[in-house]
């Protein structure tokens, strides 16, 4: 068993979390970056790699690829192939990357806020316009609003890629296969690719499932990029390495000229880390979730108890 109670101390280490200047005095809750100890698994595989001594620009094994083939199938029933995936230092970088391959300078991306920041400085990284359809939120649960998203479409003609999020950051929705069908047809009808951001698929805190867009047809799957890491769910942000998956070929050679100049290579322990674990953190991740549930019951009677007249959503996700 993991005890997730055992408080590392972190300040005095570089952290972007707690060691920032604005920082100090507060409790730091702005970034996803926890503060457990990741599981002893991917420390020992980072370890063992550590004793090879030597550390020069570094692929993706055969190996790790095939891991993140069988994954996909295993967990999604998705069957991709290895020549789908293009290797990324991290997910930010893939916003500008996914906006620049698409289109031409002064093009709208399209997104639902409220949404993480680069959703709105990768578009503009590539030159591109940013085009906002906010969520609505009907009871407890956070829509897309469709008739906005017509309305911005005709004022935003030029409108080529919708950036999104799947669980939704900040927001915590785990979308429902019925509505990504929707969301897919709709921007198969609009002629609007799309770039699914995945990266918490792994912290779900109910019963619900996630399905990734791109599975649900062969429509859906040439018309989108879909970004995954192990970074959130692993806590191994700071290791750099996340991937695409892109099944149309022409757009994944223009997604990966537009790397070109701008993306470094991977960082070598990240390809470790990530393979270490999809392998073999599953228990660590099943004990995580259990955790994270505790803590949005405390926060859940908290408020209830001692900020009655504050209202929230829980998440459905982190």
């Amino acid at each position: 068993m993991t005890d997730f109670d055992n408080i590392v101390q972190r300040r005095k280490t570089g952290s972007l979390k707690w060691d920032i200047p604005v920082m100090q005095g507060v409790l730091p809750m702005w970034v996803a970056d926890m503060d457990f100890q990741i599981a002893p698994e991917i420390s020992d595989a980072l370890h063992e790699r550590i004793n090879h001594d030597v550390f020069g620009y570094t692929i993706a094994s055969e190996s790790l690829e095939q891991t993140i083939v069988s994954r996909m199938k295993d967990l999604y029933d998705w069957d991709i192939k290895s020549e789908w995936l293009v290797w990324l230092p991290g997910l930010e970088t893939s916003l500008a990357l996914a906006a620049s391959s698409i289109g031409v300078g002064g093009d709208g991306v399209m997104c639902f806020p409220p949404i993480y920041p680069p959703f709105y400085t990768g578009p503009k990284a590539a030159h591109r316009k940013s085009v906002q359809v906010s969520l609505k939120l009907s009871g407890d649960n956070w829509e897309i609003d469709y008739e906005v998203m017509k309305k911005a479409l005709k004022e935003n003609p030029t409108t080529k890629l919708l950036l999104f999020c799947n669980p939704h950051n900040p927001v915590g929705k785990v979308f429902s296969e019925s509505e990504l069908i929707e969301l897919g047809n709709f921007c198969c009808e609009h002629d609007l690719k799309i770039c699914s951001d995945e990266v918490h698929c792994d912290l779900i805190l109910n019963d619900k499932k996630h399905v990734p867009l791109a599975s649900l047809s062969d429509e859906f799957s040439k018309n989108t990029i879909t970004l995954m890491a192990p970074s959130k769910t692993f806590n191994v942000a700071g290791l750099g390495c996340g991937f695409a998956i892109i099944p149309d070929f022409k757009w994944r050679q223009s997604f990966q000229i537009s790397m070109r100049g701008v993306s470094p290579f991977v960082n070598t322990m990240g390809y470790v880390a990530c393979e270490a674990a999809y392998k073999f953190g599953e228990a660590w991740r099943l004990e995580l979730i259990e955790y994270l549930k505790g803590n949005v019951q405390f926060i859940d009677e908290f408020l209830k108890n001692e900020l009655p007249d504050l209202e929230w959503v829980k998440p459905e996700a982190t």
